[in-house]
């Protein structure tokens, strides 16, 4: 069984990825857990919310996460593929789903995830990381303490560096040289 990152800790995956197969049709299994691309849901919503099992849809770069706001209540997490590691626009869709469309559930990071892009990740929201297959698991957990602090605000920390620093009262007597 394959293994993942969750809330920085590495887990069982009792998930199942389906794909499209190359004709565009794809085989869901009456059972068991499963992620369907975001074109799957809104082709066969009513079918997939009467299954029994846990649901749960991926996006793509593309993808329009407002286009699922609305159906939050039928997933058990959302996941976000990456097609190549440079492509930003995942981390732009987590932060949308988090800030903007309020999704509070499990946000998983797919496809061409490497170690080195878990702490960015976690910032924008992230929680679970399903790492490329030539990645370590049990090594990539130290991504998460690879910095200290981040200047940036972020579904994290909301306020930047700045404003925390600033934050902190003039006669307090503990280290505030971050």
């Amino acid at each position: 069984m394959a293994t993942i990152i969750s809330r920085r800790r590495v887990v069982a995956d009792n998930w199942q990825l389906l794909k499209l197969s190359a004709d565009g049709s794809i085989d869901i299994p009456s059972d068991g857990d499963v992620i369907v691309p975001l074109s799957v849901w809104l082709a066969q919503r009513d079918a997939l919310v009467k299954r029994t099992a846990r649901l749960g849809v991926w996006l793509e770069g593309k993808d329009d996460p407002a286009l699922l706001a609305a159906d939050f209540k039928h997933f058990a997490l959302i996941a976000v593929h990456f097609e190549h590691f440079v492509d930003g626009r995942g981390y732009s869709i987590a932060r949308l789903l988090r800030e903007r469309c309020g999704w509070q559930g499990e946000l998983r990071a797919i496809g061409d995830v490497l170690r080195d892009q878990l702490f960015y990740l976690s910032g924008c929201g992230f929680d679970t990381f399903a790492l490329r297959a030539d990645q370590d698991v049990q090594a990539a957990i130290t991504a998460f303490a690879d910095f200290s602090e981040a200047y940036q605000a972020s579904v994290e920390r909301p306020q930047p560096l700045f404003r925390r620093r600033s934050s902190i009262p003039k006669n307090d007597t503990t280290d505030a040289s971050i």
